[in-house]
C-alpha cells in the first residue's frame, strides 16, 4: 500500500511517502522507458507530497515544459492522496550516466515548472519557476524558495527492476516553519547529505517512521552539541493513482467542440473515439448521440 505520513517539530513540518504502488500503476498505464519512469515517478511522488499540504477540496496541478526529450509532464493531486498524471513522450530514453544512474536531468532538460492551485476562487493560483537541473527535487525546492519564500529540503527516488517493474519509489520533504531557528535548515541539509539516498533507504527496508527518526536523530549544533528536535507524526494518508474521468465528462467535452466541428467529424466517420491522457480509458460516441445538436 502506498502511504504518506506527515508531522512537524518546533522548526519544521515534514512529509514522507512510499509511492511504489502509485508509480507502478503509472508505469502499467503509460509503458515508460526506464529513464522516463525514473523521471515521471519522481514527479508523481513530488505531486503526492505537495498535494498533502493542500486543504479541503483544493486541487494542485504540476506541469513541466522543457527542451528535453520528455517535453512536458503533468500531474494533479489533492489532500486525500489521490494523484494522476501523464507525460508527452513515455518511450524517450537516454544512456545511463557514468555512475550507472538514469539521466533524469538530461531527459527532462531545461525549461519551466508551473504549480497551479485550484482553491475554489475565481482564478487559480499559478506559480512559475525555472527548471535548473531537471532532477525534480532540486527544482521544486527552488520553486518553494523563490515563489513561496519557504526554505525546503526535498529528496525523491525511484528504483527499477530488470523487467521495468518498480522496485521502490518514494521521497520526503521538510520545510521550515515561520520563526524557526536559522541553523536548523543548515544542519538538516548537512545531515541529509550524509545519509543514503531515498531509494537506498527503501531498498534497505526502512519504514516511513524509521526514516522520520533518521532525519531528526543525532543532529549537532556549531559547538558539536546535540540539537534536541522533538517531532510528532500527526497524520497518515493512503495514496493511490486515481483518475476521475467518465463518459459523461468526455461527452460534455465533445459537445463543447460545437456544431461545425461535430459535423465535420461525423461526415468522415460514424463513431468518435476519445482517450483519457491520464488513465488511457477509451470512450466511444456515435453520431446519433449528437443528432439534435448537429441538426
Amino acid at each position: 500500500m502506498a502511504r504518506l505520513i506527515r508531522g512537524a517539530s518546533k522548526n519544521a513540518r515534514f512529509f514522507i511517502v512510499d509511492s511504489k504502488d502509485v508509480v507502478q500503476k503509472a508505469q502499467e498505464i503509460h509503458n515508460c522507458s526506464p529513464t522516463a519512469i525514473a523521471a515521471f515517478g519522481r514527479f508523481l511522488t513530488a505531486g503526492i507530497i505537495m498535494g498533502a499540504g493542500l486543504k479541503g477540496d483544493d486541487i494542485m496541478t504540476l506541469r513541466t515544459d522543457t527542451d528535453g526529450p520528455l517535453n512536458h509532464m503533468v500531474v494533479t493531486s489533492d489532500s486525500s492522496g489521490r494523484i494522476r498524471g501523464y507525460l508527452s513522450n513515455p518511450e524517450a530514453e537516454l544512456p545511463l550516466k557514468t555512475n550507472g544512474q538514469p539521466d533524469v536531468g538530461g531527459i527532462i532538460g531545461k525549461g519551466m515548472l508551473r504549480v497551479i492551485k485550484d482553491m475554489g476562487l475565481k482564478e487559480p493560483y499559478v506559480g512559475v519557476s525555472n527548471i535548473q537541473t531537471g532532477e525534480i527535487a532540486e527544482d521544486i525546492a527552488y520553486y518553494y524558495y523563490t515563489s513561496e519564500q519557504t526554505p525546503t529540503v526535498l529528496a525523491l527516488g525511484v528504483s527499477i527492476n530488470d523487467d521495468l517493474s518498480i522496485k521502490n519509489a518514494g521521497g520526503y520533504m521538510i520545510q521550515l516553519l515561520p520563526d524557526s531557528e536559522e541553523q536548523f535548515i543548515d544542519k538538516l541539509e548537512a545531515k541529509i547529505g550524509a545519509i543514503r539516498s531515498v531509494t537506498e533507504l527503501f531498498d534497505g527496508g526502512m519504514s516511513l517512521e524509521r526514516i522520520a527518526k533518521l532525519l531528526y536523530e543525532d543532529m549537532e549544533d556549531d559547538k558539536g552539541e546535540k540539537l534536541v528536535e522533538d517531532y510528532e507524526i500527526y497524520e497518515e494518508i493512503e495514496t493511490q493513482y486515481s483518475c476521475n474521468c467518465s463518459r459523461d465528462r468526455f461527452y460534455k467535452g465533445v459537445v463543447a467542440l460545437g456544431k461545425e466541428q461535430l459535423e465535420e467529424i461525423f461526415s468522415e466517420k460514424e463513431t468518435l473515439e476519445v482517450e483519457c491522457h491520464f488513465c488511457k480509458s477509451k470512450y466511444s460516441f456515435k453520431r446519433d448521440e449528437f443528432e439534435s445538436l448537429v441538426n
